[in-house]
């Protein structure tokens, strides 16, 4: 009976036991994974804030659009000094590679929530954005496969605009561009970032 009693203990102390190392992994990693998107967000909307200035938007109208107070909007604006780098241009069609990748990524988006999810390149697009898969050469290639087979295989079902942006954008990977994109000097994951949202945004808008 004593030994039960010290087995039954045992047991129920190990029911009660911390995490198992693999638990923790995976708990810490999805925890990273928000505050590090957290971080990519509040850099990039800087940069943002920064292009809308360039273009002469007002500190009031950028507050309101940013859900921020117009004295933190000022503070982020004062930060680009004057013979600082220019600021990331906002225009779709932007010549360097980490521009087109996030072209890619935000029609690979828009093709996968457009087949709810049934798509070729959703797991791809899943990895991308959980961070599993990193922009290399070989992966690039492998996302340009699936979407283009996507596209091939739900013609009918998809909007023509995206094989116009996706012939587009692999035109521009085929033939990289000397020239240097204005606001390069940004991280280019700041830049995949930008342009996969300004993709999405227009394919949305049917443009």
């Amino acid at each position: 009976m004593y030994n039960q009693v010290v087995t039954d203990d045992e047991s129920e102390q190990r029911n009660q036991a911390p995490l198992t190392e693999q638990q923790a992994e995976r708990l810490l990693a999805d925890m990273n994974e928000v505050i590090r998107a957290g971080e990519e967000m509040r850099k990039l909307r800087t940069e943002i804030i920064k292009a809308l200035a360039h273009l002469g938007w007002t500190q009031d109208r950028i507050a309101r659009l940013t859900e921020m107070t117009q004295p933190a909007v000022s503070k982020q604006m004062a930060r680009h000094k004057q013979g600082d780098p220019p600021p990331m241009g906002l225009s779709l069609d932007q010549p360097d590679s980490p521009w087109l990748e996030g072209r890619l990524w935000g029609l690979a988006e828009e093709i996968a929530e457009a087949l709810d999810e049934t798509a070729r390149c959703t797991r791809y697009v899943s990895a991308l954005a959980r961070g599993k898969k990193r922009f290399t050469p070989q992966n690039v290639d492998e996302l340009r496969r699936l979407v283009e087979e996507d596209l091939r295989q739900h013609r009918a079902e998809l909007p023509t605009g995206y094989r116009t942006a996706y012939d587009k954008i692999s035109r521009g990977l085929d033939v990289p561009s000397a020239a240097a994109a204005a606001g390069a000097t940004t991280p280019a994951s700041a830049r995949r970032a930008l342009a996969r949202r300004i993709q999405r945004a227009h394919l949305q808008d049917g443009l």
